[in-house]
C-alpha cells in the first residue's frame, strides 16, 4: 500500500469520524439549547490542551527530521570515505589500485541492492556488506608502501577506511524506527483528546462549524502521518536515498 493512499485513508477516516460524531450529538441537544452558555473555563481548557499539543507535534515532527537528515549525512560521509579510498590508492601500483577499487565497487554494489532492501525491510545492515567492507580495510592496511610517497599515501587511506566504516556504523543505527512506542501513545492519545474537546463546544450542524472541524481533524491525521514517515528514515516515501554512492560511483550502481 502505497504511502499516499495510506494518507487519503487517515484523512478521510478522521474527518469521517468527527463529522459524524459532531452530527449525531447535535440530534441531541434540546432546541432551546443556547451555545453561547458554554463556560468560559472550558473554551480556556480547550485553547491551552491545543497550543500544547501543537507544541507536541511539532517537538515531534522536529526530531525526526533531524533523524532523516542524520541518516542522509551518514550515507553521504561514507559514500565520500570511500570515493577517496578509490582515488588516493592511485599512487599505488596497478595491481594494488585495482584490487582496492575493485572491492570498492563491490562494497558499493551490495549496499545499493541488498543491503538497502534489507534496511528498507527489516531495518537491519548484513553481514555481507560487513564481510566486503573488511576485505577493502584488508586491501589497504596489508599493503606494505614501498615509496615515501607510497607512505604519506598509506595513513589517508586507513582513516578513510575508518571513517567509511564509522559512517556504516550510524547508518545502521538509523536504520530503525527513531519514535519509542509511549511517544507513539502520547501523540495518538492527545490527538483524540484535542479533537474529542472541540464537541465541548457545541457545535451546530452549520456548514461553516463542520467544515472547521472536518479540517482541523484531517490536519491532526496529516501532521501524525507525516511523523510516521518521517519515522523510518530509510524504509518509507521520504527517506534517505542511495544519491550519493550513485553519484560517486555510477559504474558500480549502474548510474
Amino acid at each position: 500500500m502505497s504511502e499516499w493512499l495510506v494518507l487519503t485513508i487517515a484523512m478521510a477516516s478522521a474527518c469521517a469520524v468527527v463529522l459524524t460524531t459532531a452530527v449525531l450529538s447535535n440530534r441531541r441537544i434540546a432546541d432551546d439549547d443556547d451555545p453561547s452558555q458554554t463556560p468560559d473555563v472550558i473554551e480556556y481548557m480547550t485553547m491551552m490542551i491545543g497550543v500544547v499539543y501543537a507544541i507536541v507535534l511539532g517537538l515531534a515532527i522536529a526530531g525526526v527530521w533531524e533523524g532523516r537528515s542524520a541518516a542522509q549525512e551518514s550515507v553521504r560521509l561514507e559514500a565520500q570515505a570511500l570515493h577517496e579510498v578509490s582515488a588516493r590508492s592511485a599512487v599505488y601500483p596497478v595491481e594494488v589500485r585495482d584490487r582496492i577499487r575493485k572491492d570498492v565497487d563491490a562494497y558499493v554494489a551490495h549496499v545499493v541492492g541488498a543491503e538497502w532492501k534489507s534496511m528498507t525491510d527489516d531495518g537491519n545492515l548484513t553481514e555481507e556488506g560487513t564481510r566486503l567492507l573488511d576485505r577493502v580495510r584488508a586491501d589497504v592496511t596489508e599493503y606494505k608502501p614501498r615509496t615515501d610517497h607510497e607512505g604519506q599515501a598509506y595513513q589517508p587511506l586507513v582513516d578513510q577506511v575508518a571513517a567509511a566504516d564509522d559512517a556504516r556504523g550510524s547508518r545502521g543505527q538509523n536504520a530503525g524506527a527513531t519514535m519509542p512506542g509511549v511517544v507513539w501513545f502520547g501523540l495518538i492519545t492527545g490527538a483524540v483528546v484535542t479533537v474529542g474537546l472541540i464537541f465541548t463546544l457545541q457545535i451546530r450542524r452549520t456548514f461553516r462549524e463542520l467544515l472547521l472541524a472536518g479540517l482541523f481533524s484531517v490536519l491532526i491525521a496529516f501532521l501524525l502521518f507525516l511523523i510516521w514517515d518521517f519515522d523510518a528514515p530509510f524504509g518509507r516515501g521520504i527517506s534517505a536515498t542511495t544519491a550519493p554512492f550513485v553519484d560517486l560511483f555510477p559504474r558500480a550502481t549502474g548510474g
